[in-house]
């Protein structure tokens, strides 16, 4: 236990990741209400929405609208995910802040399924991409490594296959004379288990011993909170997260990919560790039961039914 962080950072994505999920379509007042009530809760960083094509993920149709609507609290940075140059250059038309990242998947069935492109193909595009955030002196925030532990798609991922990922990703980066700040591995439809977020970690812990680290995890199969304290064990500190456990993804080849590891039932376990997170577990709790509110239907944080230990004490 004594590689346990002193402190997390952790990326509240909930308005992207659980609204783009949803089936219904969200009122872009409520999803704006939601981002505004989440940065009051002392996140550092909120994923607001997603500039995809909205023919293929209706839900995120007012990315703009949602983009422009906020009302900024100081001290949080606002957020917009994209896949592509083109939705890149959507998000430098709205007030968010900019998220310069690069990626590649472990499976390549999966890359070809969600974003049309090769591994090979998706390099070039992340090669123009690269050259425009640094002509327009945005520094580079994070890469990661998606369907990093498995794929529904493909089947079991060697570590091998994620390890040669990384190695194209940290070439990649290089060839523009950048560093990645954290390395992200993403379970993008469920399959890690501790054991496997140990052995993936480990190995790459053996070939950049210096690298920050990061993990996103779904909860697809009911791991996600073991496979944290195992990325926390191994020294990890920086999650992706969403409030009430929203989220999940649209393309992963079935209906039980929902549920991004929960913000507050994450931030619970890391302050009873002794772990810092920052975050306002009431507030949290506030969000969450908002959360369900807005998308109609029960949610699996569980923090949000047991409360904190806080009256108990």
């Amino acid at each position: 236990m004594s590689d346990l962080p002193k402190q997390v950072y952790i990326s509240e994505e909930g308005p992207r990741e659980g609204f783009q999920f949803e089936k219904k379509t969200i009122p872009t007042v409520e999803k704006v209400r939601f981002i505004e009530a989440l940065a009051e809760t002392g996140v550092r960083e909120v994923q607001c929405v997603s500039f995809v094509d909205p023919n293929r993920v209706p839900s995120m149709a007012d990315a703009e609208d949602v983009a422009a609507t906020i009302r900024r609290k100081k001290g949080v940075r606002y957020t917009g995910l994209w896949l592509n140059k083109r939705g890149l250059l959507r998000t430098r038309l709205t007030p968010l802040d900019p998220m310069a990242w690069v990626g590649l998947y472990a499976s390549e069935a999966f890359s070809v399924s969600n974003q049309g492109r090769s591994t090979t193909e998706l390099i070039s595009s992340q090669r123009d991409i690269l050259a425009y955030l640094a002509e327009h002196d945005i520094p580079l925030e994070f890469g990661i490594i998606m369907t990093a532990f498995g794929c529904n798609i493909e089947g079991e991922i060697p570590i091998t296959r994620t390890i040669e990922q990384i190695e194209r990703l940290f070439d990649l980066v290089a060839e523009c004379n950048l560093q990645l700040p954290v390395l992200k591995l993403a379970d993008t439809v469920g399959w890690a288990n501790p054991g496997s977020i140990i052995r993936v970690l480990g190995e790459i812990r053996e070939k950049w011993p210096e690298q920050r680290l990061g993990l996103h995890l779904h909860d697809t199969r009911g791991t996600a909170m073991a496979n944290a304290l195992a990325g926390l064990q191994m020294g990890v500190d920086y999650f992706d997260s969403a409030c009430a456990g929203l989220g999940g993804c649209p393309f992963a080849g079935h209906t039980g990919a929902a549920g991004n590891i929960c913000t507050e039932d994450l931030a619970f376990m890391c302050e009873e560790m002794g772990i810092s997170t920052g975050l306002d577990l009431d507030a949290l709790i506030a969000c969450a039961r908002m959360a369900e509110e807005i998308v109609g239907h029960p949610l699996p944080g569980k923090l949000m039914r047991g409360g904190t230990l806080r009256h108990f004490r």
